[in-house]
């Protein structure tokens, strides 16, 4: 789940791990973005995103939304679990830190200068010099594939990031659907590649496990499905999914029921 598309990337990272397995996505366009919100207007229509999951009865939930783990994890989890693993997202600032170097940390509004992503900064960065970058519009833009608004803000980020940066932490899962646009707005023609770290493939693959699902079966059914639930009505990727790599991917191997 997710506020919007932003959850494309841990979808498919799971469909590679699992050909197997049955996918639900939800997400909230009639709510999107959650970025601007209060923390209590994210929490409530996280838990709402959630419950229409979980209506489907899956056997873990992702919650493929930095915003949404930031502020609403705590609840979320007291609402499901145990019955149903919670799986959040946090900025990949730890593996990001371990590389040395100046890291920025593109997010939402939201979540720059959040106490929890300090909390992080604290934890995984002492000594590292590390820059939060707001991308206000960005995840907007992305959610709705809108070309112009997407160049206009990761072109404002970029000037506003360090040009001695050698790591950005993709901060919003929306902004993996765009990661070469942001490493070429980003990286200089005189420093060495610019390393960016997001979180789909980590977060499918501590799903699996928290599971113990790791593993897929030696032999795999024709085709696994995929349930497209928008604010909690069930519905078919829409033709913004499809712009990306990503979207496009799901469709070509699941069906959409």
């Amino acid at each position: 789940m997710d506020s919007g598309i932003g959850l494309l990337p841990a979808a498919a990272a799971i469909r590679r791990l699992r050909p197997d397995a049955d996918l639900v996505l939800s997400w909230d366009p009639d709510g999107m973005p959650w970025g601007p919100r209060t923390p209590q207007d994210i929490t409530e229509r996280a838990v709402a995103v959630a419950e229409a999951a979980a209506a489907h009865e899956p056997d873990v939930l992702i919650v493929a939304c930095n915003t949404a783990s930031v502020h609403s994890l705590p609840q979320m989890r007291a609402r499901f679990e145990p019955t149903l693993p919670i799986i959040g997202t946090v900025p990949a600032i730890k593996p990001a830190a371990a590389g040395g170097g100046h890291v920025a940390i593109w997010a939402t509004p939201a979540t720059t200068g959040s106490a929890y992503q300090r909390g992080l900064i604290e934890d995984f960065a002492a000594g590292v010099a590390v820059t939060e970058v707001a991308c206000p519009g960005l995840a907007d833009a992305v959610h709705h594939a809108d070309e112009a608004a997407i160049e206009a803000a990761v072109a404002s980020a970029a000037a506003r990031t360090p040009e001695d940066v050698t790591t950005v932490v993709l901060g919003c899962t929306n902004y993996e659907l765009v990661a070469g646009r942001i490493r070429a707005a980003v990286q200089r023609p005189d420093r060495p590649p610019l390393v960016l770290h997001g979180t789909a493939g980590a977060v499918a693959a501590q799903a699996l496990r928290r599971i113990g699902a790791e593993q897929a079966p030696d032999a795999v059914a024709d085709r696994s499905t995929l349930t497209v639930l928008l604010s909690g009505r069930e519905a078919t990727l829409p033709d913004t999914a499809l712009t990306y790599d990503e979207g496009r991917f799901l469709q070509a191997v699941s069906p959409v029921r």
